[in-house]
């Protein structure tokens, strides 16, 4: 602690010498600190030690208060002799405006001046104070302790609402980056990144809010005519640049206030408000005109067409939007058969598939009966040693019919109705007993938005596993983020509780519409999996390759398994390594397997890398 005293009297100084001996050297102070000897090297202590600095002139001490505040040694406190008002006001502005930070003791036998002039003219009121003479050695001293350990909190005060207030500029600079990163997940989760346009569940998100809408609104499925010609013609990256040009094309023609979306490879999809079916028809035949250009794309002429399916939602019809969306597909299919670059309004005799789907949950109704289901399972192994560490259960129906009926095309007939729930049970019961032959490997299982929802979900899924044997970190529940939204705060009580209970938890289709940083810090999760369209794509599109780094970087960040699917090619698979996904599945490593092929893939090990490093395909090693 350092002290300035300011009094012209020598004998005053000596004064102060004394009064500060008591701190140090004097004996006999312990009735004037109220502190006994042993107390007295503590408080001494307490200070960090003592240096008087005397000075006769009001000048010399401005000086000396500069030198501190330049060398960084700062007074703590400055007793100022002053003896009227006149000195008041010459010399202790002058100091404060050296040091805003100094105690100032003003000592002195005047009294006129009031306690408002003197916080008027030496600064704030809590760093100021009056000593009237004659005063005792005792009091010099005590105001020296108190107002050093003042000054000392002080700045330690202000040293942590500095640090405090760096932290809150770096928490709000991490916020506002957060901000940004999770702005630049959504859109790239929303939007197809060849053309930058909306996406197939963005498009379908816009429909279904459209559809809650009144009003009469149209959506149209356009698709490039010949696009598989011009990509074995002029290459996929001529092909890639025709599909932007129409995109931009389709943007320009698109009826007012009309969204426009990337659908598929070459298929778009056109929403928009009109008046009923001739003005609906009359728009898209003006987006196939308008589409029906030459191209000049990378020094190729190419002749583009496209052709469009459209269907009207009066207020009056059932607007379901994938039932609209199979509509419109329907539609399309007739322009196509009709000779292409054309529009197709949806007719009722086009809708064939209502009988099909009618045919198609009659029989699923009656397969476990007939014993047509047969489960398989892919492995999913890690990517380092290639070890399978999991199967996904797949469900496979073959009738003698019909032949193999893809569950693509069942799944959402049984998930219409309460097929499901007979369905899923029994997917369930099968895939447990197969991880029960397996010990050491889960079994991941595909539950529908649908079976998520149901009642006592959680329970139901616990009473399969007991009845199985098996331990719940043995399943891996995987969902989409489509069976999430209904009611997000039940969603997510549900995965906490089976995250509890000891089952791992997988976000399936991750990065293909929906995905959000949100989502993933709200739901706990074990595992990303990367849809099969982005593993597929990046080796030639750049954006896809982007997406998947883009995932297995934000999983290693949140400590999360990142499984690719849809792996086929060694390609892939280093890029894949080099991008950090944990864990890789496709038909590179299998094709899904029977139950007893699994159980020999466990047992004797075929998934291994030759001395070139290069993966040994299960379906070689299999036969």
């Amino acid at each position: 602690m350092r002290l300035l005293i300011v009094d012209e009297d020598l004998a005053v100084h000596d004064a102060y010498r004394r009064s500060f001996d008591l701190l140090t050297q004097d004996e006999n102070a312990q009735d004037a600190l109220g502190k006994t000897n042993s107390d007295r090297p503590e408080l001494y202590a307490e200070l960090g030690g003592l240096e008087c600095v005397y000075h006769f002139t009001v000048d010399a001490s401005l000086e000396e208060v500069e030198r501190s505040i330049a060398d960084h040694t700062p007074f703590s406190v400055a007793f100022i002799g002053v003896s009227s008002a006149s000195d008041l006001k010459d010399t202790v502005p002058r100091l404060r405006g050296v040091d805003s930070e100094l105690n100032l003791v003003l000592v002195g036998d005047a009294q006129d001046f009031s306690p408002r002039d003197i916080q008027a003219l030496a600064g704030p009121a809590d760093k100021v104070f009056y000593l009237a003479g004659p005063f005792h050695d005792g009091e010099i001293a005590q105001a020296a302790v108190a107002l050093g350990k003042r000054w000392k909190l002080d700045r330690e005060l202000a040293n942590i609402r500095a640090a405090l207030a760096r932290q809150i500029v770096l928490l709000e600079e991490q916020a506002a980056e957060l901000a940004a990163n999770e702005s630049r997940a959504l859109h790239l989760a929303s939007h197809d990144p060849l053309t930058e346009a909306p996406n197939r569940l963005a498009f379908l998100q816009a429909l279904n809010e459209r559809a809650r809408r009144p009003g009469t609104f149209a959506i149209a499925a356009v698709d490039l005519d010949r696009f598989r010609l011009i990509n074995d013609s002029f290459g996929h990256v001529t092909g890639d640049e025709v599909v932007r040009e129409t995109c931009r094309l389709l943007q320009s023609l698109a009826p007012e206030g009309g969204m426009v979306a990337r659908l598929a490879g070459d298929e778009f999809g056109l929403l928009f408000d009109t008046a009923g079916d001739d003005a609906a028809v009359m728009a898209c035949e003006r987006v196939v005109a308008g589409c029906g250009v030459s191209m000049r794309v990378l020094g190729h002429d190419v002749k583009n067409s496209v052709s469009a399916g459209v269907v009207v939602a009066h207020e009056s019809d059932q607007r379901d939007p994938l039932d609209l969306m199979r509509r419109a597909d329907l539609a399309l299919n007739e322009a196509k058969r009709s000779g292409r670059n054309v529009a197709r309004l949806f007719e009722t005799r086009m809708d064939e598939g209502i009988r099909v789907r009618r045919t198609v949950q009659d029989r699923l109704s009656r397969s476990i009966a007939r014993g047509e289901l047969e489960m398989l399972f892919q492995p999913i192994v890690a990517n380092g040693a290639f070890e399978t560490v999991g199967f996904e259960a797949l469900l496979r129906w073959n009738t003698d019919e019909f032949g193999p009926i893809s569950p693509s095309v069942f799944i959402p007939i049984a998930e219409e109705s309460d097929l499901i729930h007979e369905l899923g049970e029994w997917v369930l019961t099968q895939a447990l007993e197969s991880a029960r032959d397996s010990p050491d490997q889960y079994v991941s299982v595909n539950f529908s938005p649908r079976q998520f929802r149901r009642q006592n979900f959680i329970g139901h899924v616990m009473e399969l596993v007991q009845r199985a044997g098996i331990e719940p970190h043995r399943l891996q529940i995987e969902i989409t983020e489509t069976a999430l939204f209904d009611d997000v705060e039940r969603a997510a009580e549900t995965l906490y509780r089976l995250r509890q209970m000891g089952f791992r938890v997988a976000l399936d289709d991750f990065g293909t519409g929906y995905s959000n940083l949100y989502n993933v810090r709200k739901f706990p999760l074990d595992a990303l999996k990367i849809d099969r369209s982005f593993i597929d794509g990046m080796v030639r599109e750049r954006e896809s390759a982007a997406i998947v780094r883009s995932i297995t970087q934000l999983g290693r960040a949140l400590k999360l398994e990142v499984i690719a699917e849809g792996v086929e090619t060694d390609g892939q698979v280093a890029l894949l390594r080099a991008a950090g996904a944990s864990h890789l599945q496709g038909f590179l490593f299998s094709h899904p397997l029977r139950a007893e092929d699994a159980r020999a893939l466990v047992e004797e090990g075929y998934v291994r890398r030759d001395d070139d490093g290069q993966v040994t395909a299960l379906q070689n090693a299999v036969a």
